[in-house]
C-alpha cells in the first residue's frame, strides 16, 4: 500500500518521516507544507516527525490515534472503514428537546465508550434528545476532565480510540439520540503540546486565562485557523455527531473581519446540508453578547445557542441561600424572573464580581429561548465547586424536585448533568493525572488560589492528582432503584415526557413568556398561553394566583398541590404545571 504523509511546519528547516521503523526525508512544498509521496508502507503504520536535528519524533498534529499517550508516535485511522447503521437518522437540530451532558471517565465504572454504550437504552427511556460528550480528544495521563487537550484529532485512547467512538455514535442514533461533542479550540493542555515545534499555531505574548492564545488572527494564522476547521469538519463527517459545544469563545481572540466563529458556522451549515441534517452549534461565553446566536444575515456569528450562566446562578442562589462572589448578584426571585423573561440577567447592568457593567440585551424578535442551553447543574459549576459537591448532597428532595422543575418546564433547552436525574449522592470533582509531578503540584495549588473570592474553605479541596478524587467522582448506578433516587428519576421522566405532549412548554418566543412572583412570599410563577408553572420556594405552604379562566388540571405536581378559583396552593417546596383550557384571563 502507498502512503502520503503531509504536515505543515513553517519553522522546520528539515523534516523526516519515521513510520513503520523507516527514516523518510520529506520535500518541503508551498506555505510551509511538507510532505512525504507513495510510502511503501502496509496495514497501521506508527509514525512521527524528526524536526531538524532532533533524534526523538513527535506525534503527528494531525493524529488521529495515541495508543502510547501523547508523547508517543501517531498510528494511522481510516474513519471511511468503518460501516454506519445510522442512514434512519436525522438530526432534529435544537427543537425543545433536552441534552444530558456525560464525562465518559467517571459515567461508568469502566470508563469507556463501549460501557457508555450500554446506557443509551436508559438515556432513550429517561427522554432526552441529545447527549453531550465532555472532550475526548487526547491528552496527558490516564484521566482528566479533557480540557488538557493536546491532540485535537485523537479520541483518547483509554476511552477506547476512534473506532470506539463511532460505535458510540452509530448506536446512539439508532436508540434515536443525537450526539453533541465538546471542543476545545481556545487553548492547548500543558503536557505534550508540541505544535510550537511544527508552526506558530500560538500567539506569543497574547494569553487567556489557560496560556498562550491559539493563533487566530497573526501571521500564518490561515493554516492555524484551517487546521481547526478541518477539525470541525472530521467531527461532523467522519463521527457522524450532530452538534458540538465550543468550549470558552470569549478566550478566542480574534480581530479578523470575519471572526472564526462565523467561519465555523458556515462551515458546519454547509456540511448539514451536505448530509440533510440539522447541525448545530453550542457556544460557552460569559460575555452575555447575543452576536454569537444572531443570524449571519444580521450581522451575527450564526451559532445555534449558547449556554447561560446567569439561568443556573439565579436557580442555585434561590434554592441554597449562597450569596458568595459571582453569585452575589442572583440572589432574589427577580432575577430568576428576569433572565426566565429576558434570556440574561447582564443585559448591560453592573456586575458586582466584575466590578463593572456586563452584557447587552438580546433582540427577543430574533433571538428565541431555545438558543440559550440551561442547566441547575452542569460540569463546571459541580466541578468548580471546592469540594465538587452536588446540589443532592446539600438539599432534599423537594428542593431538587423544584430546580427539576424550573429547568425542564422551561422554554430554553435544558440540559441535565449526568446523575442529575436521580440525585446522584457522589460527588463530581476536578481530577487530573499528570505524570509530571511538579505539574501535578502546580495543579493542585492553582485550585485553591481559584476559590479565594469565592470564600470556600481550602481544606475541603481534594487533591486533584489523588487516584481517589477520581474514583470518588464515578456514579453509583445501583442509586437509581432506592428512596428519593427511584422517586426523582420517575419525576424527571415524567417531566421530560409532558415536555413533548404540551407544546407551550417549550413554546420558543420569548414575548409568549409570563413572570409573576412574590419577593416577600417566596413564589413564583410562569404563564405561556394556557400553561403555567408554580412554584413555592418557601419552606411553608403558600397560595398562588392561577390566571387561567374555565377549569384547570394539575398536569403534574412535586407533591400534593390543589387548584381551585383562580387559585393553586403549594406545599412548603412545591411546584405544580397546571394546564387550562384556555389561555390567560383578559
Amino acid at each position: 500500500m502507498s502512503t502520503d504523509f503531509d504536515v505543515w511546519a513553517p519553522n522546520a528547516q528539515t523534516m523526516r518521516l519515521l513510520a513503520d521503523g523507516q527514516e523518510l526525508q520529506m520535500s518541503r512544498g508551498r506555505d510551509g507544507w511538507w510532505h512525504t509521496q507513495h510510502a511503501e508502507l502496509d496495514g497501521d503504520i506508527d509514525y512521527g516527525y524528526l524536526i531538524d536535528e532532533s533524534t526523538t519524533p513527535v506525534p503527528d498534529p494531525r493524529s488521529r490515534r495515541q495508543p502510547a499517550g501523547v508523547h508517543g508516535l501517531s498510528r494511522t485511522f481510516e474513519p471511511d472503514t468503518y460501516e454506519w447503521h445510522d442512514a434512519g437518522w436525522v438530526s432534529p437540530g435544537l427543537s425543545g428537546g433536552a441534552i444530558y451532558e456525560l464525562h465518559v471517565g467517571t459515567f461508568t465504572p469502566e470508563g469507556t465508550l463501549e460501557a457508555a454504550a450500554q446506557k443509551l437504552g436508559y438515556l432513550a427511556d429517561l427522554g432526552i434528545q441529545y447527549i453531550e460528550l465532555m472532550p475526548v480528544n487526547a491528552f496527558n495521563g490516564t484521566h482528566n476532565w479533557g480540557y488538557d487537550g493536546v491532540l485535537w484529532y485523537a479520541v483518547h485512547e483509554a476511552y477506547g480510540g476512534p473506532r470506539a467512538y463511532q460505535r458510540f455514535v452509530d448506536a446512539a442514533h439508532q436508540q434515536g439520540l443525537g450526539v453533541i461533542q465538546d471542543v476545545v479550540y481556545n487553548h492547548l493542555g500543558p503536557s505534550g503540546n508540541y505544535l510550537p515545534l511544527f508552526g506558530p499555531y500560538l500567539q506569543q505574548g497574547s494569553a487567556n486565562s489557560w496560556g498562550d492564545s491559539v493563533n487566530l488572527d497573526g501571521p500564518a494564522s490561515d493554516a492555524v485557523r484551517q487546521y481547526i476547521l478541518d477539525n470541525v469538519e472530521m467531527w461532523f463527517r467522519d463521527f457522524h455527531v450532530d452538534g458540538l459545544r465550543l468550549d470558552a469563545v470569549h478566550a478566542l481572540k480574534d480581530e479578523r473581519a470575519v471572526h472564526l466563529l462565523e467561519e465555523i458556522a458556515a462551515l458546519t451549515d454547509t456540511v448539514g446540508a451536505d448530509r440533510g441534517s440539522r447541525l448545530f452549534l453550542i457556544a460557552e461565553s460569559e460575555l452575555n453578547d447575543p452576536r454569537l446566536i444572531t443570524p449571519r444575515t444580521r450581522n451575527g456569528y450564526g451559532l445555534a445557542a449558547q449556554w447561560s450562566d446567569d439561568f443556573h446562578h439565579a436557580v442555585h442562589c434561590n434554592l441554597t441561600g449562597e450569596t458568595d462572589g459571582y453569585y452575589a448578584d442572583f440572589a432574589s426571585l427577580d432575577a430568576l424572573a428576569k433572565v426566565l423573561q429576558d434570556g440574561y440577567f447582564h443585559n448591560g447592568t453592573y456586575s458586582s464580581f466584575r466590578g463593572r457593567s456586563h452584557g447587552r440585551p438580546l433582540d427577543k424578535s430574533t433571538i428565541t429561548a431555545r438558543q440559550l442551553v440551561v442547566a441547575a447543574q452542569n460540569h463546571d459549576q459541580i466541578g468548580n465547586r471546592a469540594a465538587g459537591d452536588r446540589l443532592s448532597q446539600t438539599l432534599g428532595y423537594e428542593q431538587l424536585a423544584l430546580a427539576a422543575v424550573l429547568t425542564l418546564a422551561s422554554s430554553t433547552t435544558p440540559m441535565i448533568f449526568m446523575g442529575e436525574e436521580f440525585g446522584a449522592s457522589t460527588p463530581w470533582q476536578f481530577f487530573t493525572s499528570h505524570p509530571e509531578e511538579d505539574l501535578g503540584r502546580a495543579t493542585a495549588e492553582g485550585r485553591l488560589q481559584e476559590f479565594a473570592r469565592m470564600g470556600w474553605d481550602p481544606s475541603s479541596v481534594p487533591d486533584p492528582q489523588d487516584p481517589r478524587t477520581f474514583q470518588d467522582s464515578k456514579l453509583d448506578w445501583s442509586e437509581t432503584e432506592t428512596g428519593r433516587h427511584a422517586r426523582l428519576l420517575a419525576l424527571y421522566r415524567e417531566l421530560l415526557a409532558l415536555r413533548r405532549t404540551v407544546p407551550e412548554l417549550t413554546d420558543p418566543d420569548f414575548r409568549n413568556i409570563s413572570v409573576d412572583f412574590d419577593e416577600a412570599a417566596g413564589w413564583l410563577s410562569i404563564q405561556r398561553g394556557r400553561v403555567v408553572v408554580a412554584l413555592n420556594f418557601a419552606d411553608s405552604p403558600r397560595e398562588l394566583p392561577l390566571p387561567l379562566p374555565g377549569p384547570v388540571k394539575i398536569a403534574l405536581q412535586t407533591a400534593p398541590a390543589a387548584a381551585h378559583d383562580g387559585a393553586i396552593e403549594l406545599p412548603a417546596y412545591g411546584a405544580a404545571i397546571v394546564t387550562g383550557s384556555q389561555g390567560p384571563r383578559p
